[in-house]
């Protein structure tokens, strides 16, 4: 599962007030966020995040700056506020100190990538431009580096839908070519793990001790091939998605830039490397000039033409919609108005019933009206829309299986036991070595644990109850313990294969075993739960459970069909778990009684 977070940018007070033309206090400047529909999240300093992770007597700190840091939460879409220069141009045309936003100039080709057929298997699509004359300061030369790992932890999905890669056009030769070779047939020079010259399965081993980059060494590590791109001199300009060549090195000084992006997603390569153009640009001696590069196969048939693609492309938006929509009366000409200030250049059609508006190349986020219908929003100002009281009635209620989870906590709570709240992942031999219980599939496993704590989504409560116990197993005894949770389970029928079916278990702990009281307990939620004797009953006979002791074990039975097991806990199981005295569970499935 994928959870959508919102990226935080990074930039310094005075540099970005410097871009705005303006200085503003916090306070200001936390409401223009807000009206602009981004928010301040915290104000800091290269010094203070030094003293946060290291201390206060981290020798870092001695180089560190007290220069105010504006970190700045930026909806998960908007690829083009990624960075400084995004931001301020942004914002100055949203307050109007601009009067629109940046035209791109695409210069005639020169150079050309050729893609070769060995990277279909690996790692397809290779997208690529040129900057010239670009004019970088160390702020900005940093904020271009920036962007880039931006780019690869959200679009790219930590490099392995999107890598970037940068290099001087100086010091390399065209034309240049993107071709999948063996490790032991790339040889060069990284930019880091070692200073020579090494193959690729070597840069794999030395890049293991790199604490960044050995993340990204699973993308292409078993592959029999990797991707590379080379200069027409056959020297290695990088080996996405993991590290560029010396030989290619940038800095701050370089004035003439390559950018080759390659993917596996080609409409994401795509979308990068527009907003790589377009954010930099601006830097060149003739603003917002890209030179395009022609991507070719081997034999020069043409498979991207005038890269990257910086034209503005047109759609339209219904009027009655967008009125409906946000229950406001605006008149056709406010509307424009509005949508011009979030670059999104407009006009009214010529029946006055919609829109025909200009989305720039790095508004990827415009899919539909109802994403220019939000820019309308948030340029009129979320707070100065109608607050409309809904056609429907609802009333809002508790879930009935949470609303009989707290009834029996009640009824554990009043029988004297302890509530625990234990980790819904476990590891994948306490929930069947550790209870002599044999694999069932009906776990789910997690693909790349990063402990083996959470290698798979528990299928038993018993696993917390017993890690719980012991951990405390020094506290006087008895030890009554109870926990209402959900476990996973694998569901071909589901829509997503797994379902949550919530669970109730409890322990009771002493010197000697005591089936009895844990029973009585068991009759007493029967008895709360409105199960008469007559639906419920015990069977000893059908109960297979290993992590019991044969004899002592039964499985719970209501209306003929099993809801769970009570019993004593195996010897082996106990010493497993490292506990040393007599333990009687029960897990009880209570979504039979909703």
């Amino acid at each position: 599962f994928f959870f959508l977070i919102m990226p935080v940018v990074s930039v310094k007070r005075d540099l970005l007030h410097e871009a705005l033309g303006e200085v503003y206090d916090q306070a200001a400047f936390e409401d223009l966020c807000f009206d602009f529909g981004i928010e301040l999240d915290d104000v800091t300093s290269e010094k203070e995040e030094i003293e946060k992770e290291l201390g206060e007597g981290s020798e870092k700190l001695k180089d560190a700056s007290d220069e105010v840091i504006y970190k700045i939460d930026i909806p998960a879409n908007r690829y083009d506020l990624l960075c400084l220069e995004g931001i301020a141009k942004a914002m100055r045309v949203f307050l109007q100190k601009d009067p629109k936003p940046p035209v791109f100039k695409v210069l005639p080709k020169k150079i050309s990538m050729t893609v070769e057929k060995s990277v279909e298997s690996i790692r397809p699509h290779v997208v690529c431009a040129i900057l010239r004359n670009v004019t970088f300061t160390q702020a900005s030369y940093r904020s271009f580096i920036d962007l880039q790992d931006k780019f690869h932890q959200n679009i790219g999905r930590n490099r392995t839908l999107v890598s970037i890669g940068t290099h001087d056009l100086d010091n390399i030769e065209p034309p240049f070519f993107y071709r999948a070779l063996p490790p032991s047939e790339i040889k060069f020079v990284p930019l880091r793990g070692s200073d020579n010259e090494v193959d690729g399965n070597q840069l794999m081993v030395e890049l293991e001790k790199d604490l960044q980059l050995k993340r990204y060494l699973h993308i292409i590590k078993d592959s029999p091939v990797y991707p590379v791109i080379y200069d027409n001199r056959g020297k290695v300009l990088s080996l996405p998605p993991i590290i560029n060549g010396k030989y290619s090195k940038m800095s701050k000084d370089t004035k003439n830039i390559l950018i080759e992006v390659t993917a596996t997603d080609l409409t994401k390569a795509h979308i990068v490397l527009n907003n790589m153009c377009a954010m930099f640009s601006g830097y060149c001696s003739e603003p917002y000039t890209i030179e395009a590069m022609d991507v070719i196969t081997e034999s020069g048939e043409i498979v991207h033409e005038n890269l990257p693609r910086m034209e503005y492309r047109s759609t339209t938006a219904s009027l009655k919609y967008i009125r409906s929509l946000l229950d406001l009366k605006l008149p056709s000409n406010e509307v424009v108005d509005l949508l011009n200030k979030m670059m999104l250049p407009s006009s009214v059609s010529a029946d006055g019933e919609s829109l025909e508006v200009l989305v720039p190349p790095t508004r990827s986020d415009i899919l539909h009206e109802c994403d220019i219908a939000e820019d309308v929003a948030i340029a009129y100002g979320y707070n100065n829309l109608n607050i409309v009281t809904p056609n429907t009635v609802t009333s809002g209620g508790q879930h009935p299986v949470n609303m009989l989870s707290d009834l029996l906590r009640s009824e554990m709570a009043f029988a004297g036991y302890t509530e625990i709240l234990s980790f819904a992942l476990c590891a994948r031999n306490e929930n069947y070595d550790f209870l002599r219980r044999k694999e069932d599939n009906l776990c789910v496993t997690i693909s790349n644990p990063k402990t083996f704590e959470f290698q798979i989504g528990r299928t038993t409560l018993l696993v917390g109850l017993l890690k719980t116990l012991a951990c405390n197993k020094q506290l006087p005894l008895p030890i009554k313990l109870y926990e209402i949770a959900d476990v996973i389970l694998k569901d071909s029928e589901s829509d997503v294969g797994a379902v949550n079916q919530r669970r109730l278990a409890m322990l009771f702990s002493d010197v000697q075993a005591s089936f009895e009281k844990l029973q009585g307990v068991l009759d007493l939620i029967m008895l709360k739960l409105g199960v008469s004797d007559e639906r419920y009953y015990l069977d000893g006979n059908s109960c297979n459970d290993e992590a019991l002791f044969p004899g002592m074990r039964a499985n719970v039975m209501v209306d003929e069909k099993n809801i769970g097991c009570i019993g004593i806990l195996h010897p082996e199981v106990i010493t497993n778990f490292n506990i040393g005295h007599a333990v009687t569970v029960c897990e009880l499935n209570i979504e039979r009684f909703v």
